[in-house]
């Protein structure tokens, strides 16, 4: 089964190319990141401006690159939500008009249950059920993932997602954006242990997440001692943006990977998986890596280029979607939905 996905639920225009959930024909990507580097984040009405323009050339390159012809699409799949409103409906509006034209079904997907199927885009894949950490720049959540395409949800965050503080506290320190991958970049080889900041994590026993208290922690450091400067640690105790980087991101770290484990345990389950544009995350690889071996528990990571928002994840989700429940009437009148 063929099937072209579509994915445009954020600030990536992309179109794939999939057969049978796992041979992926053709993986087209047009990144905004210098559209939103200037302002720090996404902006939602630019964004979906730069969806209109790219959407209808991907397609056509995922198409050509893949050596399939629209007609001879199986089926159309595009990511429903959740994302930014404006964003996700120029992707389901193209996918809907494709679908009406071609006289094909139209399969919608969760975008989250798009990333937990990317843990299965390696060689590697993993036996349900299992635990999947969900992490990126709008969601941070833990989930079982059955057998049964049921992904139950244990603990989500209840402020800021991961990725979200990574971006704002790169901000502040004006290092650029995407902000978990300046973070990354700048804490390879420096010293996480420089500050000591806080680790939110409740009540015993909780999988629930919270990030806005270590983010307003690293404000008030730069407030109180300014923005740190590249290679300094050492004059006269001044920490440097090297350490401050790795130090934050150790913080960010520590908790995602301390649930993660917890999950497993929790469940009774012996594999954990990470999925999302913070998987991606050289720091949170390694620590993951490290705690499964302790744990004796088997860890599964999608590649790097898979963790970021992609069309192969759709397509591959939404063949999944068919084999359990095959076409399902009146797909031509969903709408797309923010959360």
């Amino acid at each position: 089964m063929v099937i072209l996905g579509i994915e445009t639920s954020c600030d990536e225009t992309a179109a794939a190319v999939v057969r049978d959930g796992k041979e992926i024909l053709s993986n087209v990507i047009a990144s905004q990141v210098p559209v939103h580097s200037p302002y720090g984040g996404v902006v939602p009405e630019l964004a979906s401006r730069k969806h209109l323009e790219y959407i209808i050339p991907v397609v056509e390159k995922a198409l050509a690159d893949s050596s399939i012809g629209a007609k001879e699409l199986d089926a159309i799949a595009v990511t429903q939500g959740p994302g930014l409103v404006g964003a996700l409906l120029v992707g389901v509006s193209a996918a809907k008009a494709m679908a009406y034209a071609l006289d094909k079904p139209l399969i919608p997907v969760n975008h989250l249950n798009g990333h937990i199927q990317a843990a299965f885009l390696s060689d590697d894949m993993p036996q349900e059920p299992f635990i999947c950490l969900v992490v990126s720049g709008g969601h941070t959540a833990l989930y079982r993932v059955d057998a049964d395409g049921n992904n139950v949800l244990l603990g989500a965050t209840r402020d800021d997602a991961a990725g979200e503080a990574f971006d704002k506290v790169a901000k502040i320190l004006g290092i650029g954006y995407p902000g978990g991958v300046a973070i990354d970049r700048l804490a390879v080889g420096a010293d996480p242990r420089a500050i000591r900041f806080p680790r939110s994590r409740f009540e015993k026993d909780s999988l629930e997440f919270s990030f806005s208290g270590l983010k307003t922690a690293a404000a008030n450091f730069i407030r109180t001692h300014g923005v740190p400067a590249p290679g300094c640690a050492g004059e006269a105790g001044s920490i440097s943006l090297e350490d401050f980087a790795a130090s934050f991101q150790e913080a960010v770290v520590d908790v995602l990977v301390e649930k993660t484990i917890a999950a497993a345990r929790q469940c009774g389950l012996s594999g954990i998986a990470a999925v999302g544009g913070v998987a991606a995350n050289g720091r949170l690889r390694a620590r993951l890596g490290e705690a499964a071996v302790l744990s004796d528990l088997r860890l599964y990571l999608p590649p790097v280029r898979f963790c970021t928002d992609n069309a192969v994840m759709i397509a591959a989700a939404a063949y999944r979607t068919w084999q359990r429940v095959g076409q399902q009437p009146g797909m031509l009148e969903l709408d797309a939905f923010s959360r």
